[in-house]
């Protein structure tokens, strides 16, 4: 009899999550997941570069940038209105990833170069461009 007890309650408390286990749809949507992923993937690819390159390392301290980069798009997520989780789809994801990427070749040059050079013009606004498209998917 105290097998059924114990197995009924048991089976209770994985029918009742908690309130912190109950699916977030910012956090389940197609957005947060491809930008996390790629999150995954730098950390995996900064891990990698530790063995063989200090941290002084021109690709370490890329990886590193395109990391705090994409951490932050991330925090932006999280701080969503849930209700605009329908907005967060597979292709913002993939804008936000790319807009990140332009960020980083966009920091590149200007350790090259100044602000007049015809290159750090163009990545601007290229950059720009993809800021405006995730700005109209987002209706901000």
């Amino acid at each position: 009899m105290l097998f059924v007890f114990v197995s009924t309650t048991a089976f209770s408390q994985t029918q009742n999550p908690k309130k912190s286990e109950i699916s977030n749809p910012i956090t389940s949507s197609p957005a947060y997941a491809e930008v996390l992923l790629r999150k995954v993937e730098l950390e995996s690819s900064l891990e990698d570069l530790l063995v063989e390159f200090t941290d002084d390392s021109p690709k370490v301290k890329e990886t590193r940038y395109e990391l705090e980069l994409m951490n932050k798009e991330l925090e932006k997520i999280r701080a969503m209105n849930p209700n605009d989780a329908s907005k967060l789809t597979l292709a913002l994801g993939k804008l936000i990833i790319r807009k990140v990427q332009l960020e980083v070749d966009l920091w590149l040059l200007l350790q090259r170069y100044t602000e007049e050079y015809e290159g750090v013009k163009r990545a601007r606004k290229k950059l720009v461009v993809f800021e405006n498209a995730i700005k109209e998917i987002l209706g901000k």
